[in-house]
């Protein structure tokens, strides 16, 4: 293992990129960068990043503000549940630990929404404690290397791929190992075409010697993704426009949307415009229907939304409760969906 360790650390000092969230060693902004790179590539990472810790610069600001305030400065990253958990979490460490992040491995794990991969890439880069990170990157490298085909997406697997990232481990400087293997993946371990005439492990890859690169890492079958088919109503008149909360047991929990009709399978517009969900939402109210936008395709983890938009103009409204009436120039301070707010920017509206 020392081979790999030598090869890796004097890589990672000579290649490695210079990101803002390397410049120190504080365990908050650590935390903020690897939830933010947890689902986003680092080019745009870095912006989400810059932005989030100037508006919070440190926990206590982060805990103090309001969720629909963070969920604005969240917005356009998606899974929204890991500002959810950032925000809770800052608020435990306000609360039980004096506003100081925890700098015990338990404490770190122990916060909402950090899981094994955050807490030891926070433990071991902030405070030097050796606890070996496997995250996608860190999956293939090692699956290559040792020619592992026990799928990754699996538990035994993920038990294996943890020992042996554990026995390589270098337990001087675990932060900086840490770093070069997660690093070497992004950078020439890539998931397609890796750099292997440059690469300072290839005479000892097994993937490489063999010509078996294709073949790594292994994953089990994924589930089908769900359909579903969500049709929003882009409710205006004059210079307001309507918005409803979505509610807390679904996507996009607690933000705000158009009023939304979703059908259980595809449906034409006309049937859309002749539905009874239609005439309850716009009952008693007078409108004109200004365009229906063709369909588009929003994928998350699990699910494929397809989404319509039709703009109606409202002639004279009754506004019913759960509407929420937002001026134009300010609708920006609502945390939307992305699909909403790219609607929003692509339409002028």
């Amino acid at each position: 293992m020392d081979q790999y360790r030598k090869a890796l650390t004097e890589w990672y000092y000579h290649a490695k990129r210079e990101l803002p969230w390397r410049e120190s060693r504080d365990p908050y902004h650590l935390w903020v960068s690897e939830v933010i790179l947890q689902q986003t590539r680092v080019r745009q990472g870095i912006e989400y990043y810059l932005n989030f810790v100037k508006q919070y610069p440190d926990i206590k600001t982060l805990a103090m503000a309001p969720e629909e305030e963070v969920l604005k400065v969240w917005q356009g990253l998606g899974y929204y549940s890991r500002a959810r958990n950032m925000h809770h979490a800052a608020k435990t460490i306000l609360t039980e630990h004096h506003g100081k992040f925890p700098d015990d491995y338990l404490s770190i794990r122990n916060l909402k929404g950090i899981g094994d991969y955050t807490a030891a890439a926070i433990a071991s880069i902030a405070f030097d404690f050796p606890y070996a990170v496997v995250d996608g990157n860190v999956f293939r490298v090692l699956s290559r290397l040792f020619g592992i085909s026990t799928p990754i997406d699996a538990a035994n697997g993920k038990k294996e791929f943890y020992k042996i990232a554990q026995m390589m481990l270098d337990i001087n400087q675990p932060g900086v190992f840490n770093q070069a293997l997660m690093e070497f993946g992004a950078m020439v371990c890539i998931p397609a075409q890796p750099l292997c005439s440059g690469c300072p492990l290839s005479l000892r890859c097994h993937a490489f010697t063999n010509q078996s690169i294709g073949s790594f890492p292994v994953k089990a079958k994924k589930p089908k993704p769900k359909d579903r088919y969500f049709n929003y109503l882009y409710l205006h008149q004059d210079n307001l426009l309507f918005l409803e909360k979505r509610g807390d047991k679904d996507i996009w929990r607690n933000m705000y949307q158009f009023p939304l009709i979703e059908t259980a399978l595809p449906s034409p517009p006309e049937e859309v415009l002749s539905s009874d969900a239609w005439k309850d939402i716009l009952r008693n109210i007078k409108y004109s229907i200004e365009s229906i936008y063709p369909e588009k395709l929003h994928n998350l983890t699990h699910q494929r939304l397809h989404i319509r938009f039709f703009s109606v103009r409202l002639v004279e409204s009754r506004i019913p409760d759960q509407w929420i009436p937002a001026i134009r120039s300010e609708v920006a301070r609502y945390p939307v969906p992305k699909p909403i707010d790219v609607f929003l920017m692509e339409t002028g509206q």
